[in-house]
């Protein structure tokens, strides 16, 4: 029986993969970190509708020029600034907690790599009734 708190490599790489791949913090929550998990996918989702405000600017501007409209002064360029950095801290901070949790599973291998359980030769039990 693995101790409370363990995670097998399968797992580990797993929550790694959607850490780094897919949502920032998501495969940490599925890690059982949930204070890191919490604040990685609030950094990512606050990241993201940062760039989503700035790219709506961008996208009104380039609908307001078709369309022969004056355009007003882009002043949303810090959106979409501070979003990047709100993302990419999250990532970071993810990509090092996939990395704990790849070393928490190294530490709960079995003692001998490569060692096979014993092969079940007999039929199985009755069951009762």
């Amino acid at each position: 029986m693995s101790q409370p708190g363990s995670i097998n490599y399968h797992r580990a790489v797993t929550c790694c993969l959607i850490n780094l791949l897919a949502t920032p913090g998501l495969g940490s929550l599925m890690g059982r970190r949930w204070i890191p998990g919490i604040g990685q996918l609030v950094l990512s989702v606050a990241g993201s509708a940062l760039v989503l405000g700035w790219w709506f600017g961008v996208l009104y501007r380039v609908y307001l020029q078709q369309l022969g409209e004056a355009t007003p002064p882009f002043s949303h360029g810090s959106l979409g600034k501070w979003g990047l950095i709100c993302f990419g801290a999250g990532w970071v901070w993810s990509m090092a907690t996939s990395w704990s949790l790849l070393r928490q599973a190294r530490t709960f291998e079995p003692a001998e790599p490569g060692s096979v359980p014993p092969r079940i030769t007999g039929p199985p039990p009755a069951r009762p009734g």
